[in-house]
């Protein structure tokens, strides 16, 4: 499975299509997350952005190879674990996503509540800040599995259906995501520090679920 991982992320790396997605969200937090704004309010935005990068990532990294080597590799090593190499890896390239921008947002934020009366620590506030973006780019990470081959074949399908699988992975009540993220926003206004690890609990049970059915039925189903 080592090399497959390895074989994988050579594929995106070289690839760069990676760049939009990253660059996108890089956009997205230099435009909504400010120096001096209250931590856990902009560790919310910056987690929130990780899922549909994550969704994306995927729908990239299972189009990497073509049919002919895609078939090269499946006949290798099994379809299944061809397919699970591509998801694994584009939930740890969203994972480190995620990593990096909260750290970085931890750094420049302001350790306050939301009206900055409260101390809030920055430590445990970057720990439940990189829960929350685990628990993104894992339910992103479903998300892109559910919308991209095999289960979807034809792009005109698969992007509008993961563009709204993301949106509402975000929006909708009880979502893992909607959760985690509602969480910091919550503690932000009070000064208290969450530990989402209910929602990063459902997360992982939806992405194992989703990545199980999706590997499944990459064996019955040709590039």
């Amino acid at each position: 499975m080592t090399a497959l991982l390895r074989y994988q992320a050579a594929l995106l790396v070289r690839s760069q299509r990676w760049l939009p997605p990253f660059i996108l969200y890089a956009v997205f937090l230099g435009v909504g997350v400010q120096s001096g704004q209250p931590v856990l309010d902009s560790l919310g935005y910056a987690a929130a952005a990780v899922l549909p990068v994550a969704a994306w990532l995927v729908r990239i990294c299972a189009g990497n190879e073509p049919p002919a080597a895609r078939a090269a590799v499946a006949a290798a090593v099994g379809p299944g674990r061809a397919h699970l190499a591509c998801l694994l890896v584009a939930l740890g390239a969203a994972a480190a996503l995620g990593t990096a921008a909260t750290v970085v947002v931890t750094l420049i934020s302001d350790p306050a509540s939301a009206d900055h009366q409260v101390r809030v620590e920055p430590l445990p506030a970057g720990a439940a800040g990189l829960l929350a973006a685990l628990v993104c780019a894992l339910l992103g990470t479903a998300v892109g599995a559910l919308t991209t081959w095999p289960l979807l074949r034809s792009p005109g399908r698969a992007v509008p259906a993961m563009m709204l699988g993301a949106l509402l992975a975000l929006v909708v009540t009880g979502s893992p995501a909607q959760l985690a993220i509602t969480s910091l926003v919550t503690g932000s206004r009070s000064g208290t520090v969450p530990v989402p690890l209910l929602p990063l609990a459902s997360a992982a049970l939806l992405t194992v679920a989703a990545t199980a059915g999706a590997c499944a039925l990459t064996a019955r189903r040709s590039p």
